[in-house]
């Protein structure tokens, strides 16, 4: 019995074989499908290998230009971002001063 637990240790304490070149995407493989391997270590590199076989999902945006390039639509909103800005789709009413002066009229708000 003896024997046994010395050959056991020995071959735990041996360096696995890795051939040259080998990426560590490879190795982490290998070492996932060798049944000799403990389950705890084959789980734990097929968790570290599990990202880089099988791409993530993650949202993605999807625009239409309407037949225009991206540069083109830029430079649209650049433009407009350059002018006052359009309230409700429409041009803003410039009211006078001696309006503007007067307090507001609190209409439609409800009192809690």
């Amino acid at each position: 019995m003896l024997a046994t637990v010395d050959a056991a240790l020995a071959e735990l304490e041996q360096e696995p074989v890795v051939p040259d070149g080998e990426s560590s995407l490879q190795l982490l493989q290998a070492i996932y499908r060798d049944k000799n391997q403990p389950l705890n270590v084959r789980v734990r590199c097929a968790i570290e290998a599990l990202q880089y076989e099988v791409p993530k999902l993650s949202a993605t945006a999807v625009a239409t230009l309407d037949g225009q390039t991206f540069a083109e639509a830029l430079e649209r909103c650049i433009e407009r971002s350059k002018g006052p800005p359009l309230l409700n789709g429409g041009p803003v009413e410039q009211l006078p001063a001696s309006e503007l002066k007067k307090p507001f009229v609190r209409t439609n708000y409800r009192r809690f």
